[in-house]
């Protein structure tokens, strides 16, 4: 029963930054807006909830400039893509590439480090008592910031799917002229959609320095990405993005385990990647995405 307890939190771990920014994700998506951008923004997420950690001493403070770092990395993403109507997939890469060099720089800049920052609380956040009685398990699950990121998925898949504000999103993502004609402005949704998602991402970011008591170079580790392919193996629904995520984090979770076992590193490193791509070839076929998804949008264009 311990084993699988175990096995269970270390599931629940991993999940939690895949979860957040394939949600995330989802949202800027179903507005029609490509997200590739993911990556940078958990990437500069996890910086700010270290530096915001340290500089107050305060794990709310670092999970606030988390939030603040993934929705300001969105913005520029928004402001190039959905009003300056640039090539997503161009901004996204650069986002992703620019990041990599900022917080490096500023890693070194701050802490003289180009690696780690220095370390954060050991336990910033301690878990709700009652989730104690699971051992581990209620050790992941019972964190506020745990239950936080499970209420945030639940309340988006609702958003997006059963609301009217979700309606002008989708609208956004697939009838763009249509939305626009109603007399809703589309840049102003798509923008929403964007920066919500990215600072959805953003404690996604928060999590994960967290887990690891520092901010450290590179820490998001292609974790945008797997995300990306969460997002499009749920086929744009936040619930079915989630269960992707859990799917991925399982696979994490064995090439965590047989790690030592007389196992080429390399293939165990390759796992999650190989899963991924299992499930897109087995799902991709079948997601059916955004119509107006990728296609910046001018007033008065046609719709395809």
């Amino acid at each position: 029963m311990d084993l699988l307890l175990s096995a269970l939190a270390q599931i629940a771990r991993i999940a939690v930054p895949y979860a957040l920014v394939a949600v995330g994700g989802t949202l800027s998506e179903r507005s029609g807006v490509v997200n590739i951008a993911l990556e940078g923004i958990l990437l500069n997420s996890a910086f700010g909830a270290a530096v915001g950690t340290i500089s107050t001493g305060s794990p709310e403070a670092g999970v606030l400039c988390a939030i603040l770092a993934g929705a300001s990395t969105a913005l520029l993403h928004a402001l190039v893509t959905v009003r300056g109507r640039a090539d997503q997939i161009v901004s996204g890469l650069a986002i992703n590439i620019g990041s990599f060099g900022a917080t490096r720089a500023l890693l070194k800049a701050l802490y003289s480090s180009a690696s780690n920052s220095p370390r954060i609380l050991e336990h910033p956040i301690e878990p709700v008592p009652p989730f104690g009685l699971l051992g581990p398990l209620g050790d992941v699950i019972g964190q506020p910031l745990f239950l936080a990121a499970l209420l945030v998925c639940l309340v988006v898949h609702r958003l997006l799917l059963r609301s009217g504000v979700g309606l002008l999103v989708r609208a956004a993502g697939e009838r763009p002229a249509a939305l626009d004609a109603s007399g809703v402005g589309v840049v102003g949704v798509r923008t929403m959609a964007v920066v919500l998602g990215g600072a959805i991402a953003g404690l996604g970011g928060a999590w994960l320095a967290f887990q690891q008591n520092s901010f450290t170079d590179g820490m998001s580790g292609g974790r945008g990405y797997i995300a990306l392919a969460a997002m499009i193996a749920g086929k744009w629904k936040p619930a079915s993005a989630v269960a992707a995520c859990l799917l991925f984090a399982a696979a994490e979770t064995v090439q965590i385990r047989l790690a030592g076992r007389g196992i080429p590193t390399q293939f165990l490193q390759m796992i999650p990647y190989l899963v991924a791509l299992a499930v897109l070839a087995g799902w991709v076929g079948r997601a059916v995405a955004p119509a107006a998804i990728g296609r910046p949008y001018r007033r008065g264009q046609e719709e395809g």
